[in-house]
């Protein structure tokens, strides 16, 4: 997750739309096998953000909402899969900034539990692999659980406190985010709360720890917003493949939070998978000319630090959203192709079997052409259009994390056998 006001709200989004954009191919033949290729593969996006007030009277997803992602999005779109994401903004390292975080996770996962008992014969909670295609071969959707900063589990979280994570559903957990915490260096130090460029060098020890402890829950490790020796050094010491669940390619677009190609090489040699992200900003960096304006804006409204961007109110970020469609004129937004293209260059290094899909819908996620749950098929189509063929398509789309989701079980039951 990219809070919006904290990245400056770059994205228009087309959220409310009720359906998808149609942008059929231009060959009938190639828009045939994309649709019948769309309908038969299971879809998955391993990050999906959710409001605190979701699965509530202000936010119901089992209708039309201003949300990227609801279920009849998810229909329209042919969306299967997605993880709703337990997302938690990183605050200071003491009882109360572990307390406040712990009822922000609290009131994520049980709004998530909230939403599939609203819906069980629209939409199921997996646990596992082969539960979610059980699910899928119902006719339902499938929900997944994700945790975006371990910054909630404290200043020493136990064995029991990660297997009843696992139990709940959590699928896996994302070490930092913005700002070194506890557990490790973020890729994006909170240099204006004071971090340094480096925390602890990686991993710290109890960020070792919790490796551990996620391998043998069976909950995969997420290096996604790592800095790169936390990243690393995780890939090195897990015992089960790891997760990228949301991350661009550097050598596309270079961004602190994107992988370079050195880290590919390392999710693959460890199994793992590393979904791309489309969220414009990471898939197209701004240029000189936008970053001139965006700083521009920021000053004239006073929103110079993320503490006031992130305290802005709905009518002070509505104002700046309208200033901020200017950066489009200099430069058009990343599309659909442009994400594409960091596909195409983690599947050259990694391979194909290491190369998922993130949206990070209601997180900041969003291209021209895949605004919403809606829009979905028009990335099948752009695999599609570059050659990809069925089996390739169906294991970047859910394959790949399908298979890595099953190593972690198999990971977890043999690291429980051992003494």
């Amino acid at each position: 997750m990219v809070r919006r006001a904290a990245i400056g709200a770059l994205a228009t989004f087309l959220a409310g739309a009720a359906a998808a954009q149609s942008r059929p191919l231009d060959d009938p033949a190639l828009e045939a096998r994309a649709q019948r290729v769309h309908d038969k593969v299971m879809t998955v996006d391993t990050h999906v953000d959710i409001p605190l007030d979701f699965a509530t009277d202000a936010v119901d997803p089992g209708g039309f909402t201003k949300s990227q992602v609801d279920l009849p999005k998810m229909r329209a779109g042919g969306l299967d899969a997605p993880f709703f994401i337990v997302y938690t903004p990183q605050g200071p390292l003491d009882e109360e900034g572990y307390g406040k975080a712990q009822e922000i996770a609290v009131t994520r996962l049980s709004a998530i539990r909230r939403f599939v008992n609203a819906y069980p014969d629209d939409i199921g909670l997996a646990r596992s692999a082969d539960e979610a295609r059980r699910i899928a071969k119902a006719g339902r959707k499938v929900a997944f659980i994700g945790m975006e900063n371990a910054f909630p589990l404290g200043p020493q979280p136990t064995q029991a406190t990660i297997d009843d994570l696992a139990r709940q559903g959590v699928r896996y957990a994302g070490i930092t985010h913005f700002g070194h915490n506890q557990f490790g260096d973020s890729s994006n130090p909170n240099t204006e709360g004071g971090d340094a460029e480096e925390k602890w060098g990686g991993l710290s020890p109890l960020g070792r720890d919790l490796v551990g402890m996620l391998n043998k829950a069976g909950i995969l490790v997420d290096v996604s917003h790592a800095g790169r020796k936390t990243m690393m050094q995780a890939v090195e010491l897990s015992k089960a493949p790891i997760i990228a669940s949301h991350s661009g390619v550097k050598a596309v677009a270079d961004s602190p939070r994107n992988l370079d190609d050195e880290q590919l090489l390392a999710i693959r040699k460890n199994g793992g998978v590393a979904q791309m992200v489309a969220l414009d900003v990471y898939v197209k960096p701004l240029n000189a000319a936008q970053k001139a304006l965006q700083e521009k804006i920021r000053k004239d409204m006073g929103l110079e630090t993320s503490a006031r961007r992130a305290a802005m109110s709905k009518e002070t970020e509505a104002a700046y959203e309208q200033r901020m469609k200017g950066l489009w004129e200099i430069e058009p937004r990343a599309s659909v192709a442009d994400f594409v293209d960091h596909i195409d260059h983690a599947v050259k290094v990694a391979g194909i079997d290491h190369v998922g899909i993130a949206s990070d819908f209601d997180g900041g996620g969003g291209v021209v052409g895949w605004e919403n749950a809606g829009e979905t098929l028009n990335v099948t189509r752009e695999l599609v259009k570059r050659g990809y063929s069925e089996d390739e398509i169906a294991k970047i789309w859910g394959g790949n994390l399908l298979r890595v989701l099953a190593d972690a079980e198999k990971a977890s039951r043999k690291l429980r056998d051992q003494p």
